[in-house]
């Protein structure tokens, strides 16, 4: 069922938060993965993101449209940061 009401189904919540709380379950599963594997966190990442990429031209996205979206998000970075090399200084 779709569309109205209060039954909490995807529908109800917007493309924007429904974008962010995938975002938010994929870091932190990325996370768990840097902790627990026998690689240091950059490694691990670097992994992590090639195989992102991969799934997304899988899926059909351009070599173009990833490329932007990558750059973009690390043009957005510094001010999220405000700084800060890691959250949390760990």
């Amino acid at each position: 069922m779709s569309g109205g009401g209060d039954d909490g189904d995807a529908d109800d919540v917007p493309w924007e938060g429904r974008a962010m709380t995938a975002a938010f379950a994929f870091a932190n599963a990325c996370a768990d993965l840097a902790r627990r594997g026998p690689y240091n966190k950059g490694a691990a990442l670097d992994w992590v993101m090639a195989c992102l990429m991969t799934e997304f031209w899988d899926r059909g996205f351009s070599q173009t449209e990833i490329r932007s979206a990558f750059e973009q998000a690390l043009v957005d970075m510094p001010g999220y940061a405000a700084g800060e090399e890691r959250r949390g200084g760990g």
